[in-house]
């Protein structure tokens, strides 16, 4: 039983401190951003005389 509980507590830890590295560098949103500007270049090299089809 103590050693599931020490497992138990450095998963809990160590994602923990995953997250809390994640919250503090922004690195949440700085991967947002990314994606958006990769998204925008994407689709700004579309043919934009193209119709829309539905």
């Amino acid at each position: 039983m103590k050693k599931v509980l020490k497992i138990l507590f450095k998963i809990i830890g160590i994602s923990f401190s995953v997250l809390f590295t994640i919250y503090m560098l922004n690195l949440d949103m700085k991967l947002v951003g990314f994606i958006y500007n990769w998204l925008n270049k994407f689709h700004d090299k579309k043919d934009s005389l193209r119709d829309i089809q539905f």
